[in-house]
């Protein structure tokens, strides 16, 4: 992205946008007007690298978890192939080497809820195949794995199964995302993990205190393992105002509390909400948040860490 006269990559853990081309409502190799993020636009703004989270709706779960899953995957392809020569699929260290050097776009395929996996191990290794580089143990509900955050107040934490998924992600290059999960299975993956985790799109529970937030003490934690937190656009998550200044306000609750600027990123879940916060309406808006953020007296190194760089480090130092 082009900003204060410089160029930067930008790295966004989460957007809903492939399961809109899923249903047949637009492809994102086509500029369109509707939706929040497609390639076009990324390429427009300078968005250099996009998560594509495949969420499995809660009618197709828990049997149909796994066909509703490998289309997701037959989508994905589908809008890559179409759009080849501006997008490629980033798998690891040298095709992400290889995005930042060319004028192309990269795009990762995440997972929102791990129903597809069931309880088998050998399921992380197939997805990891098929092209997979990031997922949760479960969406809001509890499953075979993990309690999720709608099971809060009181949810429970990771099974036993879930103990054994998350050590399989571990081994094959599969990054554990904590948000969806419910506070006490937060705890149990942060002891199980031997790698750093991330909060792909979670706020903080001071400013806003809804159960998808993170507290003080998650935030922390996340800190302490070198993990990040993607701070996301969804209104509910925001509480205030719910409006770009809100989006900074969270940033900065997070700058403040942990006194550094290298464990925070976007997760901006494009696509997700219905209604946008109102400033963000669109991936193109993203430079007016980098304005905002200058404008509270954040540095221009802190924007791009936030914007990207934190992300690529991170990406750099886990996958194998």
């Amino acid at each position: 992205m082009w900003w204060h006269g410089q160029e930067f990559p930008v790295v966004d853990t989460h957007a809903d946008s492939l399961l809109a081309a899923l249903k047949g409502n637009r492809h994102l190799y086509e500029q369109k007007t509707e939706g929040q993020l497609d390639f076009p636009r990324m390429r427009a703004i300078g968005h250099k690298l996009q998560f594509l989270s495949c969420w499995v709706e809660p009618q197709y779960k828990p049997e149909r978890s796994l066909a509703r899953q490998l289309a997701f995957v037959d989508q994905f392809y589908q809008e890559i192939e179409n759009s080849s020569a501006d997008v490629m699929q980033i798998l690891d260290r040298s095709s992400l080497d290889q995005v930042l050097s060319s004028d192309k776009i990269g795009v990762v395929m995440s997972i929102e809820g791990a129903e597809a996996v069931g309880t088998d191990p050998a399921m992380v290794r197939v997805l990891y195949r098929l092209g997979f580089r990031l997922m949760s143990l479960t969406w809001n509900e509890r499953n075979a794995l993990a309690d999720g955050a709608g099971e809060d107040p009181g949810g429970g934490g990771v099974s036993l199964a879930g103990r054994m998924i998350i050590q399989e992600m571990n081994r094959t290059g599969i990054i554990v995302d904590v948000s969806h999960l419910a506070h006490a299975a937060f705890w149990d993956v942060v002891e199980i993990s031997e790698k750093p985790v991330i909060a792909s799109h979670s706020n903080c529970r001071e400013l806003a205190d809804h159960r998808r937030n993170l507290t003080d003490g998650q935030i922390l934690a996340l800190t302490r393992q070198a993990g990040i937190q993607g701070i996301t656009f969804v209104p509910e998550f925001l509480g205030g105002h719910q409006d770009v200044e809100r989006v900074v306000d969270h940033m900065q609750y997070h700058l403040d509390l942990v006194g550094d600027d290298r464990h925070l990123g976007l997760g901006s879940d494009f696509d997700g909400v219905q209604t946008p916060v109102a400033g963000l309406e669109d991936v193109t808006a993203l430079n007016v948040l980098a304005d905002r953020m200058s404008a509270r007296g954040m540095s221009d190194e802190t924007v791009q860490r936030i914007f990207g760089q934190n992300y690529l480090e991170f990406l750099f130092r886990t996958w194998p």
